[in-house]
């Protein structure tokens, strides 16, 4: 029974305004930033930073799919975009996303749905390399959904993702 008053108030904390949510700061090499319409921040006011293991404590999912730019079926895993951006408590109509290379493609903020993108961070259980297309590639599970397989959805499976920003 106290667990669960202890959950409830800890709810009531946590959505109460007047809270400030932050999240712990990064220990190690920042691969993610997220900025923009977001509510929950570790840098200044306006910005989340993830490292890996920040990104690793997230809840994870996975999926096999092929990618018109590998070879054969592999599995991909990460969380998922809708996670994040929930974490962040994101706000917004567009997502800038920038890979490292500065690439960029805007992706509706309605592509982040349970079952849809993740933000993949391992192919196989292996962490992804930056010349593995990594440490970030947004992969959506092509062959669960076919409707993904266009030409607008290949253009937002974005690797080396360095930020995305939530805008109106």
């Amino acid at each position: 029974m106290k667990k669960l008053a202890y959950a409830a108030f800890a709810a009531l904390l946590v959505a109460s305004s007047a809270w400030a949510e932050d999240l712990a700061r990064p220990e190690g090499r920042v691969i993610l930033t997220v900025s923009g319409n977001i509510d929950v921040t570790n840098v200044d006011s306006e910005i989340a930073e993830f490292d890996l293991a920040m990104l690793d404590a997230l809840p994870q999912t996975s999926f096999r799919t092929k990618t018109i730019w590998t070879e054969g079926n592999a599995e991909y895993s990460g969380v998922e975009l809708k996670t994040l951006l929930d974490t962040v408590k994101a706000d917004g109509t567009q997502l800038l996303m920038t890979a490292l290379n500065d690439y960029a493609i805007e992706v509706p903020s309605s592509e982040a749905v349970a079952g849809g993108p993740i933000l993949a961070t391992r192919v196989d259980g292996k962490p992804l390399s930056i010349r593995d297309k990594g440490p970030v590639w947004v992969i959506y599970p092509f062959d669960d959904k076919p409707s993904y397989k266009t030409e607008v959805t290949y253009s937002r499976s974005i690797w080396q993702l360095k930020s995305i920003e939530v805008e109106d």
